[in-house]
């Protein structure tokens, strides 16, 4: 019967510290653009949830309907965010189960 050390998982810090490191990187380099308004409004997004940039048509600028804007906004953003977490899942796998927002 084995028991459990914790001071081995202290020998496999530095291990752990490099694979989080590199995880991170990976998630960096994922992009994915989530869409609302048959592609009026478009949000890129990479793999740590940052908003990289925003796309708006003309169309989609009125100023006597901000509301509209702002929601097309915020359901751009959730694509992308929805798109990011696939993307994340297929490249990643296990890597990240059990973190929050994904069911790897």
């Amino acid at each position: 019967m084995s028991s459990f050390n914790p001071f081995d998982i202290l020998k496999n810090a530095d291990a752990i510290k490099s694979q989080m490191g590199k995880l991170q990187e990976s998630m960096r380099s994922v992009t994915a653009t989530g869409c609302a308004g048959g592609e009026l409004v478009k949000v890129t997004m990479n793999g740590q949830f940052e908003v990289l940039a925003v796309e708006l048509d003309p169309i989609a600028v009125d100023p006597r309907d901000i509301r509209m804007l702002q929601d097309l906004i915020v359901a751009a953003a959730h694509d992308a965010r929805t798109r990011i977490e696939e993307a994340l899942r297929d490249k990643l796998g296990p890597a990240v189960a059990g973190f929050s927002g994904f069911n790897a």
